[in-house]
């Protein structure tokens, strides 16, 4: 009945400005029961309980579209003073950063953090890039993206050549290997990141959303 009640009261907007696939993540909702809608514009934010921010390509093109949206005012009043919960995906994640070496413009500054690139990880430097296809999650105990029920190491799919490198470790939910560890999922109260797809992963991905939703 919990849930229930959650799912009534629940609307989700995925962030539109520009950048990434919108329609797979409504279909993604749509499939689960989950009410979820895009949002263009400021008054389209307004009305949200959950965020999604999605991203692909460059981080310089997703921030300079995201600025240019009309949205990002809003969507820092509303994460940062109403604590509407947020979960940014892929570039999304990297985009809660403070800054890229992809780029040269300022992150959203949301999780600290800096997004820097497997080639330029005398580590990585010599695998193949992008990282792309399935991976194991090492997964920290007691958070609320993992339901009790989840597999201890849930399989998800990444395509990426930079990764999230969080200031402080206390905000990475989940890990995953790819010549060395690095920050899969971040977390720092409401504000989430994710740099696989939860949208390409299966029941694994469909449940990380469901608990977004669920428990924040």
């Amino acid at each position: 009945m919990a849930w229930f009640r959650k799912e009534v009261l629940s609307l989700i907007r995925v962030v539109d400005y520009g950048v990434g696939n919108i329609q797979a993540f409504l279909t993604l909702f749509k499939r689960l029961g989950l009410e979820a809608k895009r949002a263009v514009s400021p008054l389209e934010l307004s009305d949200a309980t959950h965020l999604i921010l999605p991203g692909v390509g460059h981080f310089d093109h997703a921030m300079q579209s995201l600025n240019e949206s009309g949205m990002r005012a809003e969507l820092d009043r509303l994460v940062c003073n109403e604590k509407i919960p947020v979960m940014g995906i892929c570039v999304g994640m990297q985009m809660l950063a403070d800054s890229s070496e992809e780029g040269e413009l300022k992150g959203l500054g949301w999780i600290p953090g800096k997004v820097k690139s497997f080639a330029n990880n005398p580590v990585t430097a010599k695998l193949p890039m992008p990282h792309m296809g399935w991976n194991n999650l090492t997964v920290s105990p007691n958070t609320s993206l993992f339901s009790k029920e989840s597999d201890l190491e849930p399989q998800f799919y990444f395509l990426h050549s930079y990764y999230f490198d969080a200031s402080d470790k206390q905000d990475v939910v989940a890990a995953a290997n790819y010549g060395m560890d690095f920050d899969a999922i971040v977390s720092r109260g409401h504000i989430y990141g994710v740099q696989c797809h939860p949208e390409k992963s299966h029941h694994w991905g469909a449940q990380l959303i469901k608990n977004f939703v669920e428990y924040n």
